[in-house]
This record gives C-alpha cells, sequence and structure tokens, in this order.
C-alpha cells in the first residue's frame, strides 16, 4: 500500500485540483456557446421555415393566376384574339417556359417546380438549420457530461485535500479524483464538432 502513498501527495491533489478546475471551466464556457448557436439556428430555421410557408402561399396564387390567364387566353384565342393576347402577356415566364415546351402538355412536372423554387429552397434551408440545431444541442449535452464528471473530480480531489495525508480515505478520493480526470478527458475528446456551412 505504500507506493500508493504518492496518490495523498499535497503537489498532485494540488495539481488535480487545478487541472479539473480549468476542464470544468473551459467545457461550461463551450457548453455556453454551443448553447448560444443552437438557439441562432433554431432562430434562422423558424425564420426560413415562416418564409417559406409565406412564399409558398404566393406561389400557389401565382399558379392559379396562371390557371385563370391560361383558360382566359385558351377561350378567347379564336373569338377574341385581342383580349386573348391581354391575358397571354400576363402569363408567368414558367409559363411561358412551358407553353415553348410543350403546349400540349403545359402542366408539366417542371413548371410546379420551378413555380415552387423559392419556397423549396427557404423549406430546405430551414431543415439544415434545424439540423445544426440539433448538432450544436448534442454539442452543449456532451460538454455538459464534461463538466459534470470534471466537477466531481474537484469534489473529491478537495475532499482529499482535507483529509491526513495518513489517511487511506486520502488516497481513494485522489484515485477518483484522477479517474475522474481521465473519464472526463475521453469524454471531452469524443465531444462532436459542428460543421457549420449552411
Amino acid at each position: 500500500m505504500k507506493y500508493l502513498r504518492f496518490l495523498g501527495n499535497e503537489l498532485l491533489l494540488g495539481a488535480l485540483i487545478a487541472i479539473l478546475s480549468v476542464f470544468t471551466a473551459l467545457s461550461s464556457y463551450q457548453s455556453s456557446l454551443a448553447g448560444g448557436e443552437q438557439n441562432n439556428a433554431e432562430i434562422k430555421g423558424m425564420q426560413s421555415l415562416n418564409d417559406g410557408n409565406a412564399e409558398y402561399l404566393t406561389e400557389n396564387q401565382n399558379i392559379g393566376q396562371d390557371y385563370n390567364y391560361y383558360d382566359n387566353w385558351y377561350l378567347n384565342q379564336t373569338s377574341n384574339p385581342d383580349v386573348a393576347e391581354y391575358y397571354q402577356n400576363d402569363f408567368s415566364q414558367q409559363l411561358q417556359d412551358a407553353i415553348a415546351r410543350d403546349p400540349n402538355n403545359v402542366w408539366d412536372e417542371q413548371y410546379y417546380t420551378e413555380m415552387a423554387a423559392t419556397s423549396t429552397e427557404l423549406f430546405s434551408a430551414s431543415e439544415a438549420y434545424f439540423k445544426l440545431a440539433s448538432d450544436w444541442n448534442e454539442r452543449g449535452d456532451k460538454l455538459q457530461l464534461v463538466v459534470m464528471i470534471m466537477a466531481l473530480g474537484v469534489a473529491f480531489a478537495a475532499w482529499a485535500s482535507l483529509l491526513k495525508e495518513e489517511s487511506n480515505l486520502r488516497m481513494v478520493f485522489s484515485f477518483f479524483a484522477i479517474a475522474m480526470l481521465i473519464f472526463g478527458l475521453i469524454t471531452y475528446l469524443g465531444v462532436p464538432s459542428v460543421a457549420v456551412a449552411v
């Protein structure tokens, strides 16, 4: 048991308290940053989602207008060419392109895809932001786990330093402090990084 006496050494306990405290503070700070980034990503995700919903409604109105203009143009082509031309001038660019592609199949998939381009882009951005928020949340949770482990280590080291140097319990607490440091470092190294490209 004498070879374990170094566990009760004042310098070792002082170093443990210092190292564990630094890692506790660092992990806590990084967890706080992750929480802020998660919040930012969630706000941007909600903004993109709201904008996407607004654009989706606008795009549906534009499609409805195209239907209306096309029907009026089609009905007046022969009998009222001037009226037909009036409605034709109001066709969206997407409808004009669809007619140029195939006049017999105007309402093709490409037309709807092009009409919904803006809302689709915003919905995709919203999903990406929510995924980013989830990634930041996971990082923050893992860092909070590191904080808890390191704080336990500090507590063990502090209790050990309060006991007499000859006490076996001092060595036990010192051992647990070292174990918490190692476990905390392993957990810290396993904390996922977050790619911020959105």
